[in-house]
């Protein structure tokens, strides 16, 4: 684990393997490790794997306020810059992938290629807000009925249905543990405020969106959204809940590392 410093802000990220950079941007209430931990092995044999923390996660630490997609897309770049990443392979998911855009728009010089999993365009969408509301109620006065119901919308009823009462409780208890709560909140609120819609167009990095085909949590038309919004962008959908990083490891490996190994003219 290293850290970085950047806008009064102790940035924590872990950096694995060799080869082209490839930086990993976690969603809402994720962390390196609780995101992207179980993929690093096979994508650190054939990059260097950069994983950050932004504020509100892991052993990031940050002042209190408002946390805006300008700061996390900073402390992304923090990273990179510290791990010698002077051009990167870019991939967000859901909140991540939103940090990963607005970064891709700020700085196209830095981004081979950008791969926004599970992602919407502005958190001003009633259904989204609603679940936001209910999240942040949970937080504050059930964090296990929160896991629940992340569980929940974030699976796919045949994956969800595939464990049984223990194999739900741990997952249950791993969302609870690897949460900072005053952290996720700051996150959600973050969530519905959110609004990258004006940057969209400004992406030039050749881009791959893939939505979730079972996403109860951030629907796939979202991800449709953000393709459509995005010069040349490539949508692909994985046959899974919003947590596809989980239910659907190897098929979004896949994907990924076809995406980023092609060929760029």
């Amino acid at each position: 684990m290293h850290t970085v410093e950047i806008l009064g802000t102790q940035v924590a990220y872990a950096v694995n393997g060799q080869g082209p950079a490839l930086v990993l941007v976690a969603g809402t209430g994720g962390t390196l490790d609780s995101n992207w931990g179980h993929l690093v092995e096979p994508l650190a044999a054939r990059h260097t794997v950069i994983r950050p923390d932004y504020s509100g996660s892991g052993e990031t630490t940050d002042p209190p306020g408002e946390f805006s997609l300008a700061l996390l897309a900073a402390q992304v770049l923090a990273a990179a810059d510290a791990a010698g990443a002077d051009t990167f392979d870019l991939a967000g998911f859901s909140l991540g992938a939103c940090v990963a855009a607005h970064l891709a728009a700020e700085h196209p010089g830095r981004v081979r290629s950008l791969t926004l999993l599970a992602g919407f365009p502005t958190g001003d969408d009633p259904r989204l807000r609603m679940q936001s509301a209910l999240w942040l109620n949970l937080i504050r006065h059930d964090p296990h009925d929160f896991a629940r119901l992340v569980l929940l919308t974030g699976f796919s009823p045949a994956f969800l249905g595939r464990m049984d009462a223990a194999q739900l409780q741990q997952w249950a208890d791993a969302v609870v543990v690897s949460n900072r709560w005053e952290g996720i909140t700051r996150q959600i609120l973050l969530d519905t405020r959110l609004d990258i819609r004006p940057l969209l167009p400004r992406i030039t990095a050749p881009t791959l969106v893939i939505g979730c085909a079972q996403d109860a949590m951030v629907p796939k038309e979202h991800a449709r959204a953000l393709a459509d919004a995005i010069a040349g962008a490539r949508y692909a959908e994985l046959d899974s809940g919003h947590l596809a990083p989980f239910e659907q490891p190897e098929a979004f490996l896949d994907l990924l590392t076809t995406f980023i190994d092609a060929p760029r003219g």
